[in-house]
């Protein structure tokens, strides 16, 4: 089986030829030359069978397994969180293929590339030979160079393989993603992590050739930080076996403490612009909405630990303050004032016990919407009929022209009022009655409500 390089910038390879960069890998693996390799890059599997995760798509029975054993794949896109074997599966399917694979990175390649790649692979199409293209990291490519593939896939001339980490509905032009499958690939489970762990110090591409003392307690501990991210998973167990003792018999015992080391730094998942940011914002909306603290702070402390800026967490709580709870609890809006201004002076880390109180006090406040309904309601009245004037008894009349059109003329002042109310209509003639503030009953906009509906009775009253 052949395999080619999956990190060079435009890498043509017959699928059929005898001098693949895989067989060069086994080879190296012979010789052990190849154990300078990363730990994540000398087990990459080189097969379905030796593949860990993904068993709702690879499970046998699985439409993307029958596909590929059958060599009968057509375009699609990989999307998953880094480390879950995109690049690996694309590296399988190039083993299994009957066809010319190339290998392309969106990162080093531009217009140029594409069109020299998609020239070779139009000849192969002549001479009745597929080109499969496998892209990795395929979102970072702009409009035009995902449009330069659109007429091959096409034509038939590639069977395009995209990898992203990207939402595809966002990255990825319709008109190419409505011509590839979307397979999602999902975080590796624990106990996938464990088992790759474990097979990695039991065979001679990892450190199969050495004695290492590790408890499954241990391989736990690493697999849990790992989040589901295979290539992380592994990166700590190689760090921790390299930084391990060594004993007078050769053999390498991996420590608490130095395993503690090696885990004490966690790259969350989390990326400031990408859709992993938007997923976890409307998770901790969501939570407040749901008064649920304990997952509110959960969340917002995801973003602060992801490098997000606590000013913009901030500046979300005091929209929710008045968009979610609203009237029910007017010193929401205080409390998240006071906590972005906090966050202001301040900064990370000590604002975060701030944004904790900010989070907790939203979550567990009476929650109304009416506010925000209102907002909306009049925002489509306004962008869907004409745009009425001013009735003239609420006008200003400063100049004597002014007054002379009757500007200000039935104007009612309502602190002459006992009841500093009056019947006068603030509204557009053709919106007398219309209504865009519907408060609730919950805390505190339940005085509200009966207030206003005091009011419009009153006003009733005195109208008929």
């Amino acid at each position: 089986m052949n395999q080619i390089s999956l990190f060079d910038n435009a890498n043509f390879h017959d699928t059929n030829s005898e001098n693949g960069i895989f067989g060069q890998s086994e080879s190296r693996r012979a010789t052990g030359a190849d154990l300078t390799m990363p730990l994540a890059g000398r087990l990459r599997p080189g097969s379905l069978e030796d593949y860990v995760g993904q068993k709702h798509l690879l499970g046998e029975g699985k439409m993307l397994r029958q596909l590929i054993e059958r060599d009968q794949i057509s375009s699609m896109i990989f999307w998953g969180p880094p480390g879950v074997g995109k690049t690996t599966l694309a590296s399988i399917i190039a083993g299994h293929t009957r066809s010319a694979f190339i290998n392309f990175s969106a990162v080093t390649s531009g217009i140029k590339e594409i069109k020299e790649v998609m020239k070779t692979a139009e000849e192969s199409r002549r001479l009745g030979r597929r080109t499969v293209l496998f892209v990795d990291e395929i979102h970072r490519f702009n409009k035009a160079q995902q449009d330069a593939f659109l007429p091959f896939v096409e034509k038939g001339s590639i069977v395009l393989i995209g990898a992203t980490t990207e939402n595809p509905s966002f990255e990825i032009n319709s008109a190419l993603l409505s011509r590839c499958r979307v397979f999602v690939l999902k975080e590796l489970q624990e106990a996938e992590l464990v088992q790759l762990l474990t097979r990695a110090l039991q065979v001679k591409e990892g450190f199969g050739n050495q004695e290492v003392h590790m408890s499954a307690r241990q391989l736990h501990a690493i697999a849990v930080f790992a989040s589901g991210d295979a290539r992380m998973a592994l990166n700590v167990l190689e760090m921790a076996v390299l930084n391990g003792e060594i004993g007078s018999d050769g053999s390498i015992t991996v420590t608490d403490e130095e395993l503690e080391q090696c885990t004490n730094q966690k790259s969350l998942l989390y990326d400031k612009t990408g859709e992993e940011h938007y997923n976890i914002i409307s998770a901790l909306h969501k939570s407040m909405r749901n008064s649920d603290p304990d997952a509110a702070i959960y969340w917002m402390l995801r973003m602060l630990e992801g490098g997000e800026n606590p000013l913009y967490i901030a500046r979300r709580l005091v929209r929710f303050a008045s968009e979610d709870v609203g009237m029910a609890d007017s010193n929401a809006l205080q409390v998240a004032v006071a906590a972005y201004q906090a966050c202001h002076f301040l900064g990370v880390p000590e604002c975060d016990v701030h944004l904790t109180h900010a989070v907790t006090y939203l979550a567990m406040a009476p929650k109304s919407n009416a506010l925000y309904v209102a907002c909306e309601d009049c925002k489509r009245e306004i962008r869907e009929k004409a745009a009425e004037p001013v009735p003239l008894q609420i006008r200003n009349a400063p100049t004597r022209l002014m007054a002379e059109l009757h500007y200000g003329e039935g104007y009612q002042y309502a602190h002459d009022t006992e009841e500093k109310l009056t019947r006068m209509e603030c509204l557009p003639e053709s919106m007398r009655g219309r209504e865009f503030y519907h408060p609730t009953e919950e805390g505190q906009e339940a005085k509200v409500k009966e207030r206003l509906e005091k009011i419009k009775q009153w006003k009733r009253a005195e109208r008929d």
